[in-house]
C-alpha cells in the first residue's frame, strides 16, 4: 500500500494508521477489553454483519463518564434489536475497568482498554497533551464504513436517544430530513 499520498492515512508511533473519515472504511484495532469477568482481544471484525457503536470517554471513575457508560447499558436491548454491537473505550487499563465496574455494576457490552493511544488518535479523539480522548461516538455500517461521528469535549455527555435516532436513520439506506424520527417520511433511497 503506497502511503506517502494518502490524506487518510497518517504515521504516528512509528506505525501506518488509518484516520477516521465519513464514507471510508472505520480504522480497525486489536485491543484488550473487559465484558463480564473475562479480558479478551476485541476487533471490529469481530463484529462483521452487525452496526457498531465505537464510544470513546476520557476515564473510569470520573463524573460525567459513568452517566454515559450506564445508559448505554440500561438501553443495550434497543441497540441490539438494531442488529448494533456497543463498545466503550477509553485509555485506561482493562485492570482500571474491572475495578470500577466493581462500583457500577456488569454492563451489557466491553470496556476497551486503549492504553497506547492508539485507536483514539486514528478516530481524531486523543487530547495528546493530557494523553485522554474526548467524547467521541462514532456509528459504523456493517461493512465497515464509517457513518457518523460525533464529539464533545469533556464536559458535556452525548444522547443515547440521538444515538439510536442516527441508527434507525442510516438503517433506512433512505434520504431522512432534519428531524426525522422512526416512522417518519424519509425523501426516498440514496
Amino acid at each position: 500500500m503506497d502511503t506517502q499520498n494518502d490524506p487518510h492515512v497518517c504515521c504516528h508511533q512509528e506505525s501506518d494508521c488509518i484516520t477516521a473519515t465519513i464514507g471510508k472504511k472505520a480504522p480497525d484495532f486489536n485491543v484488550e477489553g473487559y465484558y463480564k469477568g473475562d479480558k479478551k482481544h476485541y476487533s471490529l471484525e469481530d463484529y462483521k454483519g452487525k452496526w457498531k457503536i465505537l464510544f470513546f470517554y476520557p476515564l473510569d471513575f470520573t463524573f460525567v463518564c459513568p452517566t454515559e457508560i450506564v445508559e448505554m447499558s440500561k438501553r443495550h436491548k434497543e441497540f441490539e434489536e438494531l442488529n448494533t454491537q456497543v463498545l466503550g473505550i477509553s485509555v485506561d487499563s482493562v485492570f482500571s475497568h474491572e475495578a470500577w465496574l466493581k462500583d457500577l455494576g456488569e454492563l451489557n457490552y466491553p470496556l476497551l482498554s486503549d492504553m497506547t493511544k492508539e485507536v483514539s488518535f486514528d478516530y481524531g479523539v486523543l487530547i495528546e497533551d493530557q494523553g485522554i480522548s474526548l467524547r467521541g461516538a462514532f456509528i459504523i455500517s456493517p461493512d465497515g464504513i464509517l457513518k457518523s461521528m460525533m464529539v464533545n469535549d469533556l464536559e458535556v455527555g452525548r444522547s443515547v436517544d440521538e444515538l439510536l435516532r442516527l441508527v434507525k436513520a442510516f438503517q433506512t439506506g433512505e434520504l431522512c430530513p432534519v428531524g426525522w424520527s422512526p416512522g417518519g417520511k424519509t425523501l426516498g433511497k440514496v
